[in-house]
């Protein structure tokens, strides 16, 4: 609804939303994955992801502060920042930065939002499936359910049942931050500083936008069950 009132696409809005709500960087590369191509695409991409890490990074410094502010207890104040931070990594810092109890919530409720990429993706890509957009010229349409997001469930089941060795566990988590870092290294050799210069503030606008909604939305439902 915000991307159409300012007149950009629905993908631009459910790629950017998807990122906010779900875990940042990370959401909005697999959200994009199954989106249509179109000649915007990385741009939009790299854009969201450069967009969200900032806005998280301020919001580890900030949101501490303002559930101080709030007067939330350690549960409440991890709740607030598992809840509306948008990156695992800012979650962690900006939870244990508080009290461990707090970083213990924080993390717990960030995992919960993490929980919702695949089926949150997996409908994505049946409703473009659905509605048929032809993909750009020399594009293959992309599959219902890409190969990561198997991948993404089966590790999910392996860990949680605990049939992951820790060495193994630790060096997938390693390996994963260097693939994230590589996929976002690639978007940017496709994207330049004067595509994104170009977009305007509008983009910008959206995400700010969604950022402060969940923001106000967590914070005002806290208060409720605080008072």
């Amino acid at each position: 609804m915000l991307a159409r009132s300012v007149k950009l696409s629905t993908g631009f809005g459910v790629l950017t939303g998807g990122s906010v709500a779900i875990c940042g960087a990370s959401a909005a590369l697999a959200i994009a994955s199954v989106l249509p191509r179109h000649p915007a695409h990385e741009r939009d991409t790299v854009m969201t992801v450069v967009a969200v890490t900032t806005l998280s990074t301020i919001a580890m410094v900030l949101y501490p502060v303002i559930a101080a502010a709030f007067g939330f207890d350690e549960h409440h104040a991890g709740v607030f920042l598992g809840a509306t931070i948008h990156d695992v990594a800012q979650v962690v810092g900006a939870g244990y930065s508080v009290s461990t109890a707090a970083g213990d919530s924080a993390t717990i409720v960030k995992l919960l939002r993490v929980a919702m990429l695949l089926p949150v993706v997996l409908v994505v890509s049946f409703v473009i499936q659905r509605r048929g957009a032809a993909p750009a010229h020399g594009e293959s349409r992309p599959p219902l359910l890409p190969a990561f997001l198997i991948g993404f469930a089966a590790l999910v089941v392996l860990n949680s049942a605990g049939w992951l060795p820790q060495a193994t566990a630790n060096g997938l988590q390693e390996a994963s931050r260097w693939f994230l870092v590589t996929a976002i290294a690639a978007l940017g050799t496709r994207t330049s500083l004067g595509d994104l210069a170009r977009v305007g503030w509008r983009p910008v606008a959206i995400i700010v936008g969604e950022t402060v909604f969940v923001g106000l939305f967590v914070l005002a439902g806290l208060t409720l069950l605080v008072r």
